[in-house]
């Protein structure tokens, strides 16, 4: 059951295979297995795709209540009052991972020393059935209504220049100056789009949303603070990301009349992931280490 859902999540014999650390043909067997017992096809393959019959995405509904009756189970056996334990896979945005949850892990481990994190760190989007991810921390609006999201966060941005861009260029005195010579903007894209963020700004109930004349654009976090250090532009980002800097005085803010709202920090997952105790507890300390680093939710 667990090979046969695995492959409709993944919509591939391969991929399912790796997620589940089984030979692709060791995988196939047991799906096989299962359709010569229940005597239905389940799955439709072609050279180029796997897909779900009517008798299969039938039979993967009622399947995953009954894993997730039975891993409820699994944990229930180990012991009422036994400490959590097992192995989680989670996915984080580079900033965050680097900056906020890594530097505190620590104090997880502490706390938790049985469970274990497979722990993703990168700005790129993922599809959590698909590379079977326990849980994400996304920033900003949750586009797949399909999924649970729980709000435990938000992030503050702030506009800066290195000292070195601001003696080159000059002081832009506005949000406008950045669409005009001779200033210079940096510009963050999505790894999934391609689409590069504008700058927004606030003011009273004025809003603007400026590209920027730009001739770099990056798709990384920790690139775009590096960006910024170097002198090749303004830049807008988690304030955060760079507080070290801005105290160092190796970036400067920029527009104190303007300032970017708020942008939403969710925890999301899949609902038909069993939400067991060592998931729990991480997405508890998760919240907890947020709001110590002045990020929680208002």
């Amino acid at each position: 059951m667990r090979a046969f859902a695995r492959v409709v999540e993944t919509g591939s014999f391969t991929k399912a295979a790796d997620s589940m650390d089984l030979p692709k043909a060791s995988l196939t067997r047991l799906v096989q297995a299962l359709e010569a017992r229940l005597r239905v096809q389940l799955l439709t393959r072609t050279t180029r795709k796997v897909t779900v019959t009517q008798d299969g995405a039938i039979y993967y509904e009622r399947t995953m209540a009954l894993l997730n009756e039975l891993e409820a189970i699994d944990q229930g056996m180990l012991h009422e009052n036994s400490k959590p334990r097992g192995r989680l896979r989670v996915d984080v945005t580079t900033l965050t991972g680097s900056r906020v949850l890594i530097p505190a892990l620590p104090d997880f481990h502490e706390r938790y020393p049985d469970v274990e994190i497979a722990l993703g760190v990168s700005d790129r989007s993922i599809d959590l059935l698909v590379d079977n991810v326990d849980f994400v921390l996304r920033v900003g609006p949750v586009q797949d209504a399909g999924l649970v999201a729980r709000r435990v966060g938000q992030i503050l941005f702030c506009t800066c220049a290195a000292p070195s861009y601001i003696e080159k260029h000059g002081l832009p005195r506005e949000p406008r100056d950045l669409d005009r010579e001779p200033h210079q903007a940096v510009g963050y894209f999505s790894s999934r789009t391609g689409r590069v963020f504008p700058f927004v700004f606030h003011r009273g109930d004025e809003r603007l949303e400026i590209e920027g004349r730009r001739r770099l654009d990056v798709n990384d976090s920790n690139a775009y603070v590096a960006a910024g250090l170097s002198g090749l532009g303004v830049v807008q980002l988690a304030k955060y990301a760079v507080e070290d800097h801005l105290a160092r005085g190796e970036l400067v803010p920029l527009f104190p009349e303007w300032h970017h709202n708020p942008i939403p920090v969710y925890l999301v997952y899949s609902p038909n992931r069993y939400v067991s105790a060592r998931m729990r507890v991480f997405i508890d300390w998760v919240v907890e280490t947020l709001a110590r680093r002045g990020l929680g939710p208002t």
